[in-house]
């Protein structure tokens, strides 16, 4: 079911919607349509946001969604354009926007609380970035998902980094060079959405998700999101290694004693706060 939220009021110049719908959801609404472009001022609204959800323990779970038919269009190129006429041609002003657009994604990554991407629209370049940054996609069978900066003759550098970890190379670079979009199915076959549902559940469903993630002990969510990205980088034996520690350590948390002893009573389980 589809929860009611509180209106919220954007002050001239606001890009950024926050809301409590529930208690320890945070839902953030890029509020800057029709392109919902990654402005300096978007930037900056969601760095601010996600700095502060990692420090607010009421905090534990935050999605991320959009108003309008574009979840994101990318970097605001009429704002980037605008500093050609700078002395080195915006070169420093280009290197710091796209510095803070990287800057963003890994604290997302770094978040210690799941990340939900709720895309009803088209997120193409630095947009498909910021969904590619999240920890669970939830699109619409509507979405449609690109890096299209080649056909401005400008090459998804940034996104790629996100996009190479989430598709296979091979479909990567296909997105990279030829521009081309593909469809919320598609996206999910290759890697990049966890769910696909038809446009009418996309809330509903992005409720469901958050339900379980709020189900399960933060803690435990916080260690887990830490050690996937760790494991990731490492060699599989490395990467084993790492896991067998990481779940030892996790097997003498309060939480997993918790667990475990709540399936043997056959009740459900009380999670430390």
């Amino acid at each position: 079911m589809i929860r009611p939220t509180a209106s919220v009021d954007l002050a001239p110049g606001d890009v950024l919607k926050e809301e409590r719908p529930q208690p320890g959801l945070l839902r953030l609404t890029l509020a800057n349509p029709p392109a919902n472009a990654l402005s300096e001022t978007l930037l900056d609204a969601l760095q601010s946001a996600i700095d502060a959800a990692a420090r607010d323990e009421s905090v534990r779970v935050v999605v991320i969604a959009a108003e309008g038919k574009l979840f994101s269009g990318g970097h605001d190129l009429k704002q980037m354009t605008a500093h050609r006429a700078d002395a080195d041609a915006g070169r420093a002003y280009f290197a710091d926007v796209f510095g803070r657009a990287a800057k963003l994604m890994l604290a997302i990554l770094a978040l210690p609380k799941p990340v939900v991407a709720e895309v009803a629209g088209i997120a193409t370049a630095g947009g498909c970035q910021l969904v590619a940054s999240c920890d669970i996609v939830v699109a619409a069978d509507t979405a449609r998902f690109g890096a299209n900066g080649i056909d401005l003759g400008l090459f998804c550098s940034t996104p790629m980094v996100a996009l190479s970890r989430n598709f296979s190379p091979k479909t990567a670079l296909d997105m990279l060079m030829t521009g081309e979009m593909i469809s919320a199915e598609r996206a999910r076959e290759a890697g990049l959405v966890s769910r696909a549902v038809p446009a009418a559940e996309l809330r509903a469903e992005t409720d469901r998700v958050v339900d379980r993630l709020l189900a399960r002990p933060p803690a435990v969510l916080a260690l887990g999101k830490k050690a996937f990205a760790e494991q990731l980088a490492m060699p599989i034996a490395d990467a084993y290694r790492f896991a067998t520690t990481t779940i030892a350590d996790n097997m003498l948390m309060e939480e997993a004693e918790e667990g475990i002893g709540a399936f043997f009573e056959k009740r459900s389980p009380r999670w430390p706060r």
